[in-house]
């Protein structure tokens, strides 16, 4: 029994995810037909119709912009805290060299 290799992962243009959400909402395929007809996984295209859910104000949740804020956010975020843990160890060295 040998392993099977996982697929690469892949990505799609926000059009492309838009144009799958349509054919969910029209009503006429299920969203499992529309996954297995795209070879899509069916996770990712509720996922896809969730969120085009939350952006259109349907559902509750962060919107896509709300989402990339947030993300921006938590870089910089990171970033700070890395600069002032830079910023404590040369105090402290600097301290223990004035001495």
């Amino acid at each position: 029994m040998g392993k099977k290799k996982p697929r690469p992962r892949r990505s799609f243009t926000p059009e492309f995810k838009a144009e799958i959400v349509e054919l969910c909402r029209r009503g006429d395929r299920s969203i499992g037909q529309v996954a297995v007809d795209f070879e899509l996984t069916e996770t990712a295209v509720r996922s896809w119709v969730r969120q085009a859910e939350v952006d259109a104000g349907e559902r509750d949740g962060l919107t896509s912009s709300e989402r990339d804020e947030l993300a921006a956010l938590r870089r910089e975020n990171r970033r700070l805290r890395e600069d002032v843990d830079i910023l404590k160890r040369a105090t402290a060295f600097f301290a223990t060299e004035t001495r």
